[in-house]
C-alpha cells in the first residue's frame, strides 16, 4: 500500500468522520469535499453515482410519505400499540418485532419515532422490499453477473434478522433490575417533581380516530408492496421492448434468410470488419423501474382517494428523512466508488489470501463502515463493487447483508438519540465512556446472530440451487 494510496484513504475516512460528526445532510455534502479533492487534487477519476438506487428511494420514501400525510401510518402505529398494551408483560420481545415489521413495511427506521414513546433499532431495512439497501443489493449483484430477485434477497434475511431479533430479546429478557427493585430509580420517583415527570404523562394513540381514507391509504401502500414482489417473482410478464447490442469476436450473427450461422470471427477472416456490428433483442423491464412506477402509482392513488396532501407529507418525518438519506447516498457512496475504483487491483491484492480463505470476512469491513456512514444503503452501494471485484460469491454477500447494520455501535444516530430521550425512567443511557451504552449488548448479539444465520441459510439454498 503506497503513501499516496493512504494519504486518499485518510482523506476519504476524514470526509466520512467529519460528515458523522454533523450527521444529517452533512453527510453527503461533506463526502463531496473529499470527493473534490480527489477529483481536483489527486487527479483521479470520479466513479460512478448511485443514481438508479436514489430514483427509488425517491419513489418509495415519496409513497410511504404520501400514506403517512394521509394518516395511515397511525393506524399502522394504533395497531402496534394495541398489541404492546394488551400483552406487556412480553414487551421485550413484541417491542422489536413491530419495530422490525414497520421498517420492513415502509422501508425507513424513521418511522418508528412514533411508536417509541409507547414501548418505552433497524435492521429491518434489509428485510424490506422498497429499502434502498435490498434494491441497491439486487441492482450491483445483477450488474456482477449474479443476479437474484426480491423474493430471494427475502428468504434469506427475513428469518436470520427474525432469529436475531428474537436471541437479542432473550438476552435483554432478564437484563438489568425490574424498576422497583432498582434501587437508583427508586431514589428518582422519591422526588416528587421526578415522579411527576416519569409518570405525569401517558402517551397513546388509542384514542385517536382513524378516519376511512386512511385505512384506504394503507391498503393501497401494501396492494403496491404485493404489485412489486409479484412482478419480482413472475419476471416473464413483465412488458420487453427490442434493444440493440453489441457483437463481440464470440458472438454468433443469425443470416437474413439462412439457417447458417457465422461468428463474428469467421465475419473478420474473410475480410468482413466487424466493428460495430449489432444484434437486436427483447430486454424486459428492469425490476428497479418496476419499483419506482408502482410506488409513484401508488403515491397518486393515495392523493387523489385517500386526501393524502402533498403538502403534509414532504413536511412528514418519512420523507425527510428519505431524502436526508438520498443525499447521504449520493455523496458517500460516489466518494467511496470512486478511491474503490482507482485502486481495485491493489485492494485486490491486499486482501487476496484473506478473502480466498474465509470470504465471510468481508462481513467485518460492511459493519465497519455501516459504523461510519450511518446508511445501510450507502454501505451497499459502496462496498458491495468491491466485494464482487474481489470474487466473492454472491449467495455469501447476500448471507452476511445484515452485517451493513452496525451504525448502534456509536450512539450518535437520531434514533439511539430519540430512544434515550424518550425514556423518562433514565434506563437506557450512554454511558460516560460512550461505548458503554444501552445498545451495543442487543445490537451486537442481533447483527451477530442474523449473519450467522443467514449465512447457513443463503449456503442451504444455493446448495439446493435456490439461490
Amino acid at each position: 500500500m503506497s503513501l499516496i494510496m493512504i494519504i486518499q484513504l485518510c482523506i476519504v475516512l476524514g470526509a466520512l468522520w467529519l460528515g458523522s460528526r454533523y450527521g444529517s445532510l452533512a453527510l453527503g455534502a461533506i463526502s463531496g469535499i473529499g470527493l473534490a479533492i480527489l477529483v481536483f487534487g489527486f487527479g483521479m477519476k470520479p466513479g460512478t453515482p448511485p443514481t438508479d438506487v436514489i430514483y427509488i428511494i425517491i419513489a418509495a420514501v415519496t409513497c410511504a410519505g404520501i400514506m403517512q400525510a394521509s394518516g395511515g401510518m397511525d393506524w399502522l402505529i394504533q395497531l402496534a400499540e394495541k398489541m404492546l398494551r394488551k400483552h406487556p408483560d412480553r414487551i421485550t420481545f413484541l417491542a422489536p418485532l413491530c419495530t422490525f415489521f414497520l421498517t420492513v413495511l415502509v422501508g425507513t427506521g424513521h418511522v418508528v419515532y412514533t411508536l417509541m414513546p409507547i414501548i418505552c433499532d433497524q435492521i429491518g431495512i434489509t428485510c424490506s422490499p422498497i429499502a434502498a439497501a435490498v434494491v441497491a443489493f439486487i441492482t450491483i449483484s445483477g450488474a456482477n453477473g449474479y443476479n437474484v430477485t426480491i423474493p430471494q434477497v427475502l428468504m434469506v434475511t427475513i428469518p436470520a434478522c427474525l432469529l436475531g431479533i428474537l436471541v437479542a430479546s432473550i438476552a435483554s429478557y432478564k437484563r438489568g433490575k425490574d424498576l422497583d427493585k432498582d434501587p437508583e430509580f427508586q431514589k428518582k420517583i422519591a422526588d416528587p417533581a421526578q415522579r411527576e415527570y416519569i409518570y405525569g404523562s401517558n402517551a397513546t394513540t388509542l384514542d385517536k380516530k382513524i378516519a376511512p381514507e386512511s385505512k384506504r391509504a394503507v391498503y393501497i401502500f401494501f396492494g403496491a408492496l404485493l404489485v412489486i414482489v409479484f412482478f419480482a417473482i413472475f419476471q416473464d410478464l413483465l412488458p420487453a421492448y427490442d434493444t440493440i447490442k453489441a457483437i463481440d469476436g464470440d458472438a454468433t450473427v443469425e443470416l437474413i434468410g439462412s439457417s447458417v450461422t457465422i461468428t463474428a470471427d469467421q465475419l473478420a477472416k474473410l475480410g468482413i470488419a466487424v466493428e460495430g456490428l449489432t444484434k437486436t433483442h427483447p430486454t424486459p423491464l428492469k425490476m428497479n423501474l418496476v419499483i419506482q412506477i408502482v410506488m409513484i402509482t401508488a403515491a397518486a392513488l393515495m392523493i387523489i382517494f385517500c386526501k393524502a396532501s402533498p403538502k403534509k407529507a414532504i413536511s412528514g418525518p418519512v420523507w425527510q428523512s428519505g431524502m436526508v438519506a438520498v443525499v447521504a447516498i449520493y455523496g458517500i457512496a460516489w466518494l467511496a466508488d470512486t478511491y474503490f475504483a482507482n485502486y481495485l487491483g491493489e485492494i485486490q491484492d491486499m486482501l487476496a489470501g484473506l478473502v480466498e480463505q474465509y470470504p465471510w470476512s468481508i462481513a467485518f469491513a460492511f459493519f465497519l463502515v455501516s459504523v461510519l456512514v450511518n446508511s445501510q444503503g450507502a454501505v451497499v452501494v459502496s462496498m458491495l463493487p468491491l466485494a464482487y471485484g474481489l470474487g466473492i460469491d454472491g449467495w455469501i454477500l447476500l448471507g452476511v447483508l445484515p452485517s451493513v447494520y452496525g451504525y448502534f455501535f456509536i450512539p450518535n444516530y437520531p434514533s439511539d438519540i430519540a430512544t434515550v430521550n424518550f425514556d423518562r425512567t433514565g434506563t437506557t443511557v450512554i454511558g460516560k465512556y460512550l461505548l458503554n451504552h444501552s445498545f451495543m449488548m442487543p445490537g451486537l448479539v442481533h447483527t451477530a446472530v442474523a449473519c450467522i444465520a443467514g449465512y447457513l441459510i443463503a449456503f442451504l439454498y444455493h446448495s439446493m440451487g435456490w439461490i
